[in-house]
């Protein structure tokens, strides 16, 4: 096999952590090279604020040369294949890539046609979702444009990336409408596929009071199943045996697709044998079960952690440690512990920030204030901190 290039440390995404973990490798290690096809870089935990009619979305892209580490190797390609018996990563542009080290992290892919209806009217007729830089603003248009009638908010079963995401567009929808004096006139229906609307119960109990405080009907332990686009209804399936099917008519609605290990990743030799073909690591290490000097992190590993860019914040300098270990001939020793944190708007002005990690109790990282209630000085860390931590700090390995 003939490599087109070979790199001590491969790293296969250029997003939140790919980028992180490259940032800290710089300097340390003397060839690095990210494999990212995009030119554009997104800070998604924004999208739920241009949802909600709370941020422009061009403030969450910047080029992705802008963050791309100088000491690093962009390969502007997509990679497409892993040979792990021969140390080769082949590229979409037909390039192989030989490594020492391989990290790979290329996110989590959107399965929209999953839910039969959906991609049919995504965009139109008040179906909108903020899993995409394109249409989160319509999901604010859609808010915007409705005064009466109802509103529905779905969350699909299985790790989504920012699994509060669903919850938090409609609360900062039902503030708006409330402030508009419509609030009374909007049927609000919330399908989450838990048992309650939060894995921890301290936060499950605020997120209750803030659902009665808005009126919105929770429905527990169901998903859509699909979507009558023509008479605009959608048809929820139970997660339990016993439990019944419903329809409900929506005038708007907030749809959040599933979400699985992007499709080459699912058949390759490094995927997990679960449907959703997460790259297969230990939960502490990062390190690959059966390759030693392949690591993953990120969305698309198979750590049962909360999918959230707070996870990689805790996850890059761990792996980096066990990566630098793996390069010389050691085993890896820095553990990752399960951290992760969701920020959840419950108003315009107020957040609760959920911080949990693989006990699933809480693991507060902020001292002497209570952020298990929501709170305005948590809006303005959600709004303004976050985003500089992101840009600022943690893309060049500094937090």
């Amino acid at each position: 096999m003939t490599t087109t290039s070979h790199h001590r440390v491969v790293i296969v995404g250029g997003g939140t952590a790919g980028i992180s973990v490259a940032a800290r490798l710089a300097g340390k290690v003397d060839s690095i090279a990210v494999i990212e096809p995009s030119d554009k870089h997104y800070y998604q935990p924004l999208w739920t604020l241009v949802g909600g009619g709370c941020a422009k979305r061009e403030t969450s892209m910047r080029s992705e040369a802008s963050v791309m580490p100088k000491e690093a190797t962009w390969i502007r390609d997509a990679a497409t294949e892993f040979d792990p018996e021969n140390n080769a990563v082949m590229t979409a542009g037909g390039k192989t890539i030989g490594y020492d080290v391989l990290i790979v992290c290329p996110g989590i892919q959107l399965d929209w046609d999953r839910i039969p209806g959906v991609s049919d009217t995504l965009g139109r007729d008040g179906v909108s979702s903020n899993y995409a830089y394109d249409l989160a603003p319509k999901t604010w248009e859609f808010i915007q444009n409705t005064r009466s009638g109802t509103a529905v908010f779905t969350m699909p079963s299985g790790p989504i990336k920012c699994g509060g995401a669903p919850q938090k567009i409609a609360y900062l929808a039902c503030d708006y409408w409330r402030q508009q004096g419509v609030l009374g006139d909007i049927d609000v229906h919330l399908v989450v596929p838990t048992p309650r609307i939060f894995g921890v119960k301290v936060f499950a109990d605020a997120l209750d009071e803030v659902i009665a405080e808005y009126g919105i009907n929770l429905h527990t332990e169901a998903e859509l199943e699909s979507v009558d686009v023509a008479g605009r209804k959608a048809t929820f399936m139970p997660m339990n045996e016993g439990g019944a099917n419903f329809t409900l008519p929506y005038d708007v609605m907030h749809v959040v697709p599933h979400q699985s290990a992007p499709d080459w990743i699912k058949s390759s030799p490094l995927s997990t044998d679960q449907p959703t073909g997460y790259v297969e690591v230990d939960k502490h290490t990062h390190q690959h079960v059966r390759y030693p000097n392949i690591f993953s992190l990120g969305d698309a590993g198979s750590t049962p952690n909360s999918k959230t860019g707070a996870a990689v914040r805790k996850q890059a300098p761990v792996v980096t440690a066990n990566v630098l270990r793996q390069l010389e001939g050691k085993d890896p020793t820095e553990r990752y512990e399960g951290y992760s944190s969701c920020p959840l708007t419950t108003s315009r002005s107020k957040m609760l920030l959920a911080e949990f990690d693989y006990t699933a109790e809480p693991a507060p990282s902020i001292p002497i204030i209570d952020t298990t209630r929501p709170r305005r000085d948590m809006w303005y860390l959600k709004k303004y901190g976050l985003p500089f931590l992101y840009w600022n700090l943690m893309l060049k390995g500094r937090a």
